[in-house]
């Protein structure tokens, strides 16, 4: 059986922190902010991380995360 690859476009959505964790970017950043909330704006500049419930099934589609 031929080796599992690895997720490319997942991989260049995350980041490893120094513990070990998923730290991904948050959603609806990009446009149209004239009608979302002004507290919306500024919760999605922190940074996100991946769910528990989510991380081992992403870690399996990445390998290589930097």
């Amino acid at each position: 059986m031929s080796k599992m690859k690895s997720h490319s476009a997942t991989q260049k959505r995350m980041k490893k922190t120094a513990s070990g964790k998923l730290k991904v970017s948050r959603a609806n950043r990009a446009h149209l902010k004239g009608n979302k909330n002004k507290n919306t704006i500024r919760n999605n500049r922190s940074a996100g991380f991946v769910s528990k419930a989510d991380e081992k099934r992403i870690r399996q589609q990445v390998s290589q995360v930097k």
